[in-house]
């Protein structure tokens, strides 16, 4: 939006954070917006809001991926033939948790606005804690099947609501950056769950626990505490916390008002038009849909990479092939901070679902072209740094090209859930009786990757081209003798806006 500052929404007057939370809208595009900051005090606050919001959202997601992954390293420590799982067993026991991931991810959004993201998120996390620690007690196919469902449920609204979160304190432009602090705990939940659990198989046993169940118990245990501390330190939103001023509760609210074009309010109530306002938004789904071939790849990833391991080095010790699912963890979380700091930096996003992609497809057809094992295991170093970076562009992707609170929980969720599909698909991409090499799994991946890099590539042309026609139309004429809430409701339909690639 523009950056002269009208009437009395100004950063030096003295309203109150309620008073300047609803206020005035941005009407058009075109038009000056009524807001202008002093930059020295955004960086200050910025700086600010990193320090409080960041640290507790990281440490949360890293947990929720290693709760969530940790049962390829509980496979490599026994599992298997503790619960008597045979043939495709394991593929059904990882596909129950994402029946109950995608079913309740969009209920589970919803939930995070009703209940406020401060209160939903802690909660959410001691839900996933405590069913990793039930993981341990399981005795047969049927309760781990059981436990991982439940898992699904607490885990569905982790990603997105953490994105939702940060959305209501960041700026469009600073937002991927943001998210990547955060969903760079995926994969560093990779390496450093591979050495956790190496370490835990270490112990002779944890109480009653030993083998296997030890990594689900500690792990779980840890999550539990952290979901208790977050209680107390996550601010549901700017005009609650109380570390900030009164001052900077009005910047804070402002920054994110002046980005929202028709928005009088920052936290609107929760209806309908505007739910399907952001699931029905032509860039959430074709976005979605790039973020459900992406998650192919990386729930693969993060399932089978182990068990790859174990194909490419059968002779070592299981403590040895745990350790050597840890570099290409190590090299992806670079990439996945990499590319969104350089977005930031331009205010560009499309750009770096393109070019990130040849990445994974280099990587899937080395794994079709060669048999060396070192090869092979130097093909998911590409595949880490072109796939995991995916997730914090596409959420802030989709934040930054819908309007109201409301639609961006929706089209969050929704990107979420079809990654979710994404992450269905994976669970039977590595069938045990294409073991060592994979063919049909590596064939996917190379399709599904092969297939994001068309469809971004007709994105970026297909928002230039609207948005050109978009300069064209009269945002007056059209919305002459609409109400305020039909204008609202219009989200990215409203002719003054303008698609960020």
């Amino acid at each position: 939006m523009g950056a002269s500052l009208k009437g009395s929404d100004t950063v030096d007057n003295v309203s109150t954070p309620d008073m300047v939370e609803t206020g005035r809208a941005v009407t058009d595009k075109s038009s000056d917006a009524p807001f202008v900051f002093d930059k020295a005090a955004e960086t200050r606050l910025r700086r600010k809001i990193d320090f409080m919001i960041i640290p507790t959202v990281a440490l949360l997601y890293l947990f929720c991926f290693i709760d969530r992954a940790n049962i390829g390293n509980a496979r490599l420590a026994g599992l298997e033939k503790d619960l008597g799982l045979a043939g495709t067993d394991y593929n059904v026991v990882l596909s129950v948790f994402y029946i109950s991931y995608i079913v309740f991810e969009i209920p589970a959004n919803i939930c995070c606005k009703w209940l406020g993201p401060g209160w939903f998120l802690p909660i959410t996390s001691l839900g996933f804690g405590f069913s990793s620690i039930f993981t341990a007690l399981v005795k047969t196919k049927a309760q781990v099947c059981g436990v991982r469902f439940v898992l699904g449920i607490f885990e569905a609204g982790m990603l997105p609501g953490i994105a939702y979160y940060m959305s209501r304190w960041y700026r469009r432009s600073e937002l991927t950056f943001r998210l990547s602090l955060y969903v760079v705990m995926a994969p560093l939940a990779g390496a450093f769950g591979g050495l956790l659990a190496s370490a835990i198989l270490r112990l002779p046993s944890f109480g009653r626990f030993t083998s296997w169940q030890m990594i689900f118990a500690i792990e779980g245990i840890i999550t539990v505490g952290l979901a208790i501390i977050s209680f107390a330190t996550l601010t549901d939103r700017p005009e609650s916390a109380r570390w900030l001023t009164e001052e900077e509760k009005k910047l804070a609210i402002n920054r994110i008002k002046s980005e929202r074009l028709a928005t009088t309010e920052v936290l609107d109530k929760i209806d309908t038009p505007k739910l399907l306002a952001g699931i029905l938004n032509p860039l959430t789904l074709s976005t979605a849909l790039v973020f459900l071939l992406n998650n192919v790849t990386v729930q693969g990833l993060a399932f089978f990479l182990p068990t790859i391991v174990r194909g490419i080095y059968p002779d070592r010790t299981t403590v040895t092939q745990q350790l050597y699912t840890v570099p290409p963890y190590v090299v992806g979380a670079f990439f996945t901070v990499l590319f969104p700091g350089i977005s930031y930096k331009i205010d560009r996003r499309q750009i770096f679902i393109i070019i990130s992609t040849p990445f994974v497809m280099i990587g899937y057809i080395m794994f079709l072209a060669t048999a060396s094992n070192q090869a092979r295991y130097g093909a998911t170093f590409l595949i880490a740094s072109g796939a995991f970076c995916m997730a914090p562009i596409t959420n802030a992707h989709i934040s930054a090209n819908v309007l109201s609170d409301t639609a961006r929980s929706s089209a969050i969720g929704t990107n979420v859930m079809f990654g979710n599909i994404g992450g269905l698909i994976s669970t039977w991409s590595f069938m045990v009786k294409d073991a060592p090499h994979y063919p049909i799994g590596n064939g996917l991946n190379l399709a599904t990757s092969s297939t994001i890099l068309i469809v971004g590539t007709l994105m970026l042309f297909w928002m230039k081209t609207d948005n050109a026609k978009r300069e064209r139309r009269s945002a007056e004429d059209e919305l002459a003798g609409m109400t305020e809430k039909q204008i609202q409701d219009l989200d990215w339909k409203h002719p003054g806006f303008r698609w960020a690639p």
